[in-house]
């Protein structure tokens, strides 16, 4: 602490002499860098001679002082004594080029002391004496020198003194016009201490001493802040930054226990339009931007209670919007200017932040009838201004997602069980569909589908821009479609409608005529993608038109009948927005699945095969099999293969839900069973097979994983399900049925084919590990079906109980023994090594079976009978193979020759 104020005064005085020894020191570094430069360009230019004699310069003086040459005369038409006294240019430069000046060298980089003594020194400086003029107000109230009215006088001197100095300094030449310093303007930095000083002392005379009421400190603080957004025309922006902050900032200093919020949202709109008009005046961006942020910010304010003042509320958002496309939208009124068919972020995110405003008074308010009221006015006037300006197109989008927002809100408002509990709100819960406004709900709907929509079809034609037309026509499509959702919801609970249906059909009609229209037009930017959006909502529109009268499974279709009728569109217009629109649509069908496998709950039926499954699996299905068709006619991309995926797992959903269903007699919940296992294996490896033969004229890679994933399927299915779970000779007491026709041909024969031809179909395109692993298969489930139709031959249609005779156990031997003998057969008929193989293996196995369980097994003559069959048959194949496969010629005698 200092002990008295000589003191002070002495330490200001150091801190002014040590401020003036560094701008000395600047000064004087400054000098010498310029009389550097000037000495490097000087010797730059001057060509090195041998200096002049006395006489030569006497000579030369008249000649020097001659008329000179016309400007466009050549240096070769000039007197005799210049061009005998200059050095001679170089041999293969022209004299004019000697002649001409050289350009001058760029100015060097300044240097840290530079910057030191010329910038840091400046803000430094104005910051020094704003907190000396608070420091000094503190020091006078710690030692009690001054009271608290001559502090508050004292701090309004300082500030006048430094505003005083501000304009002084501005307006004498020497200082203000310093062209090397634009960046540490000493005017622009006095002024704004000045003003941080007059804040300061205003606030302190109301908050600290109470000199001041309110309403008083409210319109002095305003004052300051609208003076230093004017003084900022003079200033610069660092003057205009300070001035919208505290402006803004100044409604927080002065508050009151009841807020007078149309005193608040009239001074706002006051400082927003000296803003704008400084940003528009300056063609300063960054301020319309900072005050667009604070003006939204003032929206919340008084939002969270329950005595809402509304008007206030919307006429400040209403001001701020219109005060916005005046003078900030570029191309409308009185804002900047901008090339035709750009759109501008600015223009359009200050009308998209006023639209977000007046929806969170819609929200808060419950939809009151002025917020609404005020919230379509503001949305009307977003079209009016999009429609003459192009640089405001941007906002379009916040006005059909805050549109969307509201309706939404008032249907899950009046409807909030129906997130969570499917089939609309119970009785008694949640208010009636009446309630809360319908009328003008349904009024606004009707205004903004018909504003939207009718002005987006208008639109299309009058830009040079492509991106235009295509966001109009993107809200006039999906503005119209959502807002009919929302009312669905709201009124009907989700439930089926006819009426409703009715309205899509007709908003499908519209789209439809739109698109015929546009069809018919000469090409324009954006034309064609325009085109495609209304043809887009049309079969959207159609969709709900379907979700609206039929049941809510319907849904699931109509999704995927707009991925069909959108990639039909897309090979009409060849946009690559559609393809990935069609991939989109599929997607959400494939959430829709996860989230209720069953489509329709519980109402899938009881009939097989035709059921709910078949309409909500196979038309999906169905479409996005076309849907693949038409979008792989434009080539192969990844909206293509995201619509392949679906059509492969819709159709393998669709068997092996529709199985289930008829293996557990609708009852979805059972625990699967062999008949299902079977089932599911048999049609697997079809669809498997198909996916191969379909990938050699595809060339797909989603064909070709889907065909690999299929057999996957089947192979764990088979070992898991078939060979150990469900195997009736091991785990599964199932009845089989009939000795030919049962379970056991279902499930292990008809397997054992399907597998032998997918390994024929993979053969030569695929690896041969590969193949031969499917063969394997195939051998392993024929064997397994020869033995338990023997089994089944002996113990009748349950297989797991009862002993095995000697008899059974002879017949198993003959069995393999002729299952193999047959393989053999086949393999010599069609010259089949890989039948072959097989064949000794199944010969193999029973090599092996008589010498460890006959042999222990069987008795008497079934013994003898197993080894005599054996060996029968062990020698005939040996003679096969010595006289038909592998026969050996009989060498011709050798020549005889002569001795």
């Amino acid at each position: 602490m200092l002990d008295g104020p000589f003191d002070v005064f002495a330490l200001i005085i150091a801190i002014i002499a040590f401020l003036i020894a560094i701008k000395a020191s600047s000064q004087a570094a400054e000098l010498r860098r310029r009389l550097s430069s000037l000495e490097e360009m000087f010797y730059a230019q001057r060509p090195v001679q041998p200096p002049p004699l006395p006489s030569q310069v006497q000579a030369q003086a008249p000649a020097t002082t001659a008329a000179e040459p016309p400007p466009l005369a050549p240096e070769a038409e000039a007197p005799p004594a210049l061009v005998t006294e200059a050095v001679s240019p170089p041999p293969l430069e022209s004299s004019t080029e000697t002649a001409d000046a050289p350009p001058p060298l760029p100015a060097p980089t300044p240097g840290f002391e530079e910057r030191l003594g010329t910038r840091w020194v400046v803000w430094i400086g104005g910051l020094a004496l704003a907190l000396g003029g608070f420091f000094m107000v503190r020091y006078s109230i710690e030692a009690g020198l001054v009271g608290p009215g001559v502090r508050v006088f004292l701090g309004g001197l300082f500030a006048l003194a430094l505003l005083g100095a501000g304009e002084w300094t501005r307006r004498k030449e020497s200082i203000s016009n310093i062209q090397a310093l634009p960046i540490a303007n000493i005017p622009a930095i006095l002024t704004a201490a000045g003003t941080a000083v007059a804040f300061a002392t205003i606030y302190a005379a109301y908050a600290l001493y109470g000199f001041l009421v309110p309403a008083t400190a409210f319109v002095l603080l305003g004052i300051v802040a609208m003076g230093t957004l004017a003084a900022a025309l003079l200033h610069g922006p660092a003057l205009a930054g300070l001035g919208v902050v505290g402006a803004f900032i100044t409604p927080i200093l002065v508050s009151s226990d009841k807020p007078d919020y149309w005193a608040l949202y009239i001074y706002l709109a006051i400082v927003t339009a000296a803003s704008f008009g400084l940003a528009r005046i300056r063609l300063w961006r960054w301020l319309a931007v900072t005050t667009i942020a604070f003006a939204v910010l003032w929206v919340f304010p008084g939002l969270d209670t329950e005595q809402l003042q509304v008007a206030p509320h919307t006429f400040h958002v209403i001001a701020g919007f219109v005060l916005a496309a005046l003078l900030v939208v570029c191309g409308f009124m009185f804002g900047p200017t901008i090339e035709d068919g750009e759109i501008e972020p600015v223009s359009s995110s200050s009308l998209g932040a006023y639209l977000f405003g007046a929806m969170l008074i819609v929200l808060s308010s419950a939809h009151a009838d002025l917020a609404l009221i005020a919230f379509m006015l503001l949305v009307g006037g977003t079209l009016l201004v999009a429609w003459r300006a192009a640089a405001a197109t941007g906002a379009l989008g916040a006005a059909a997602a805050t549109v969307f927002i509201v309706f939404a809100e008032w249907a899950v408002r009046a409807n909030p069980d129906m997130l969570v509990l499917p089939g609309g709100p119970l009785p008694g819960i949640g208010p009636a569909a009446t309630d809360s406004s319908v009328t003008l709900h349904l009024v606004m709907a009707a205004i903004f589908a018909a504003g939207f929509g009718i002005a987006g079809f208008l639109v299309q034609g009058r830009s040079n821009s492509a991106i235009i037309p295509v966001v109009w026509s993107a809200t006039a499509v999906a503005t119209p479609i959502a807002i009919l959702v929302a009312l669905y919801a709201r009124i009907a609970h989700l439930d089926r409608s006819i009426p409703f249906a009715i309205l899509a059909v007709l908003l499908a009609a519209a789209f439809g005529a739109a698109t015929e229209a546009l069809t018919r037009r000469e090409t324009r930017p954006g034309l064609a993608i325009s085109t495609a959006l209304f043809a887009t909502g049309t079969l959207g529109a159609l969709a709900l038109a379907l979700t609206f009268a039929l049941e809510k499974g319907w849904l699931t279709i109509a999704l995927a009948l707009m991925s069909l009728g959108t990639a039909w569109i897309s090979m009409q217009r060849p946009i690559p927005f559609l393809r990935w629109l069609a991939a989109i649509f599929a997607g959400i069908v494939t959430a829709r699945i996860v989230y209720d496998p069953r489509i329709v709950g519980d109402a899938v039926g009881t009939t097989p095969i035709f059921n709910w499954l078949l309409w909500g699996y196979g038309l999906p299905a169905a479409s996005f099999w076309a849907a693949s068709i038409f979008l792989r006619r434009r080539g192969d991309d990844a909206p293509l293969r995201m619509i392949e995926t679906a059509a492969i797992l819709f159709t393998a959903l669709l068997a092996f839900m529709e199985i289930r269903h008829f293996a557990t007699g609708g009852r979805m919940s059972s625990p699967p069973s062999l008949l299902e296992f079977a089932l599911q294996v048999c049609v697997t490896l079809a669809m498997a097979i198909g996916l191969e033969r379909l990938r050699l004229r595809s060339h797909s890679i989603v064909h070709n994983v889907g065909a690999v994933a299929l057999t996957a399927i089947a192979g764990l299915i088979s070992v898991f399900g078939l060979l150990i779970l469900e195997n009736p000779l091991l785990l599964s007491s199932v009845n089989v049925g009939g000795l030919i026709f049962n379970l056991l041909l279902l499930g292990y024969a008809l397997p054992a084919v399907l597998m032998l031809l997918l390994s024929y179909a993979v053969a030569g395109h695929r690896p041969v590990a590969y193949a031969n692993t499917i063969a394997g298969g195939a051998l392993v489930f024929a064997l397994a079906y020869v033995t338990l139709e023997i089994r089944r031959f002996y113990h009748g249609p349950v297989l797991l109980y009862g002993g095995t005779t000697g008899a059974e156990q002879y017949t198993y031997s003959i069995g393999w023994l002729g299952f193999g003998v047959v393989l053999l057969g086949v393999g010599i008929l069609v010259n089949s090594e890989r039948a072959r193989l097989a064949s000794a293996v199944v010969i193999a196995l029973t090599i092996l079976k008589a010498f460890v369980i006959d042999m222990s097994t069987l008795t008497g003559v079934y013994r003898a009978l197993s080894f005599m069959c054996l060996g029968i048959v062990l020698v005939a194949i040996g003679w096969l193979y010595q006289r038909i496969l592998f026969r050996r010629q009989a060498a011709p005698p050798a020549p005889q020759t002569s001795g």
